[in-house]
């Protein structure tokens, strides 16, 4: 828990030392006329496209591929297992970020491309959003099962305020992201505009994953003090029960924790990256390196859905899927 805090922390220090960079530096998008341009050629070349680069087939293919298979095998799984809610949000994420990046691909052959530019900024802004919808339905889970008196917030509350909240994170996103499509590759006045609204919703998306970390952290707290005294305060939960007759394989619950506390740094620390790449304009120095957008956005979330694919409640927290399986 807390190498991954640190990890998390770090990350937040080095983009936020950028986003100081970015937000005083010109754009370094050339000046000119380019609403006419459809292709690369003389006078259209690849430096004054809004990313200034002609996207990596290789690795924008390669994270296409991925998250295609994720998709896929987070449907049979949650088709097997009667997961629903879970599925649906994992499925919707990792359907968003295939076809994000099949707009890369497609923005490979020819960097001016509307469409491949409208279908990666519409999906990749709203499939980690879904993602997190994820992380956050097994919360209520496992805080019912390691004990909910430990908890400040009552446990059906937290997939009611923090989706809730997500959703309204997915409403700004997506009218940004449609303002910014609709802008094209050339309506520089439109995609500043969706732009802003892009950011108002990733910015409320990391608020929003800040406090249920922070709620998180405080029951683990708790948790970990009133075992410390022995005290119960109550009833004891069922994930002491099911330690003391054995019933439940406890170290497949605990990885599958770990896994969404990893998820879960993953998704901020991209939601965080975006912050500072979208708010210093289209065009600026950050959203024109490709190399940090693979690794902060398409590998961070790369990491979160294969690890809440691989270990799915189904099979690594029984008690989340009984739940599902018995409403």
């Amino acid at each position: 828990m807390r190498s991954y805090a640190r990890t998390g922390l770090l990350a937040t220090l080095v983009i936020a030392t950028q986003f100081l960079v970015v937000v005083s530096a010109q754009e370094d998008r050339p000046k000119g006329n380019f609403r006419q341009c459809l292709e690369v050629s003389p006078e259209c070349p690849v430096f004054a496209t809004l990313y200034g680069y002609r996207p990596n087939l290789g690795a924008n293919a390669f994270l296409c591929a991925l998250f295609a298979t994720l998709c896929i095998s987070t449907l049979v799984i949650g088709i097997m297992s009667k997961t629903w809610t879970y599925t649906a949000a994992l499925a919707i994420g990792t359907f968003l970020e295939a076809a994000g990046y099949a707009g890369r691909v497609i923005m490979n052959d020819n960097p001016w491309s509307e469409s491949g530019f409208k279908l990666q900024i519409c999906c990749l802004v709203l499939g980690p959003s879904f993602v997190a919808a994820a992380i956050y339905l097994t919360l209520k889970h496992f805080v019912l099962y390691c004990g909910p008196q430990h908890s400040l917030l009552k446990a059906r509350l937290y997939p009611w305020i923090f989706i809730g909240c997500d959703f309204g994170s997915i409403v700004l996103q997506a009218c940004g992201g449609g303002m910014a499509a609709a802008g094209g590759t050339t309506n520089k006045k439109l995609i500043d505009g969706g732009n802003n609204l892009i950011v108002a919703g990733i910015a409320f998306q990391v608020v929003t994953m800040a406090v249920c970390g922070g709620l998180i952290l405080v029951y683990i707290f708790r948790y970990r003090k009133a075992r410390k005294q022995h005290d119960t305060i109550g009833e004891k939960s069922t994930y002491e029960m099911d330690k003391e007759t054995g019933t439940v394989k406890l170290a497949k619950i605990k990885l599958f924790g770990w896994m969404v506390v990893l998820a879960y740094t993953t998704v901020l620390i991209r939601c965080i990256y975006r912050l500072p790449e979208m708010a210093g304009g289209w065009g600026n120095a950050l959203m024109r390196n490709e190399k940090e957008f693979l690794l902060l956005d398409g590998m961070m979330l790369a990491i979160a859905c294969t690890v809440l694919t691989c270990f799915h409640p189904a099979y690594f927290f029984p008690p989340f899927a009984a739940f599902r399986r018995n409403k």
